[in-house]
């Protein structure tokens, strides 16, 4: 089964003004699981993993509703406060849902690059860890250095990098992202979503991702690359299609099952599918 690794649903009625923009017309608007079947089932994708888009709690127990509705929906990466005092029992309600499969903070909106290097998460890690959930590490290049000390700190805790780290691809950056990422490959915790790269590309043409495409690959093995269409985003860049042919010609042939299914399924431990 092709696994589509990270995906989005919302109601725009739920954001309150919150990121996208009505400028950005192409995603401006409600994402639901009848959206997206068209596009998974012309890929040939038998599910999916849907992943926060608000940091509220609210929003996850949103989507862990929608599981209830849709049976391509495997997982649901979701969101709580972890610094709150109250974050092991925020934690420990929600995975009292079988298809809630991680959390992720929103590190790439946060302020202060270093947040996430602190003690004080470990409360909310232990209870991640006693409940089985990985996490989804949404970063950019100045955060990297903080999470290779949290994912050090942590080496029982399963890490994605979400959307490669989102290297700035359209201003041609590379060797500092490359150094980072290649210290968190050597962690054996930390692996790395093929996601969300198109977006980054700006006025490139795609062939301008296939440096930082293979660079993943070689950094973290196919074994620890997971791919992900970043749906409904991608279509500010392109199309679900165009993004899954991309990268299904750029990752060898002999790593498909690994990259486009087998990888997530184990990380996120998703059992029977």
């Amino acid at each position: 089964m092709i696994i589509d690794a990270h995906q989005h649903f919302w109601l725009m009625k739920d954001r309150k003004g919150d990121w996208p923009p009505p400028e950005l017309a192409a995603i401006h608007r409600d994402f639901l699981p009848q959206d997206l079947a068209p596009e998974i089932e012309a890929a040939d994708v038998g599910g999916t993993i849907l992943v926060q888009s608000l940091p509220s709690v609210d929003d996850t127990r949103f989507m862990l509703e929608l599981t209830e509705e849709s049976e391509t929906i495997l997982g649901v990466v979701g969101w709580v406060e972890m610094k709150a005092v109250d974050a092991p029992d925020v934690i420990a309600e929600l995975a009292r849902s079988p298809k809630l499969k991680g959390l992720r903070p929103m590190l790439q909106g946060i302020a202060d690059p270093d947040w996430i290097d602190d003690p004080a998460l470990e409360p909310a890690v232990d209870a991640m860890m006693a409940h089985h959930l990985v996490f989804d590490a949404l970063v950019l290049e100045p955060h990297l250095s903080a999470l290779h000390a949290f994912a050090r700190r942590h080496p029982g805790l399963p890490i994605v990098i979400n959307h490669g780290a989102k290297p700035r691809i359209a201003e041609g950056h590379y060797r500092d992202w490359r150094h980072g990422m290649l210290r968190l490959a050597e962690l054996p915790n930390v692996s790395c979503k093929l996601s969300g790269l198109l977006t980054e590309a700006g006025d490139q043409k795609p062939e301008a991702l296939r440096p930082y495409i293979e660079t993943i690959l070689e950094l973290f093995g196919a074994e620890r690359v997971i791919w992900g269409s970043d749906w409904p985003v991608v279509n500010l860049a392109g199309s679900y299609a165009g993004w899954i042919t991309q990268c299904r010609q750029i990752v060898p042939e002999a790593d498909h099952d690994a990259v486009f299914g087998g990888n997530a399924r184990r990380f996120y431990g998703l059992q029977g599918a």
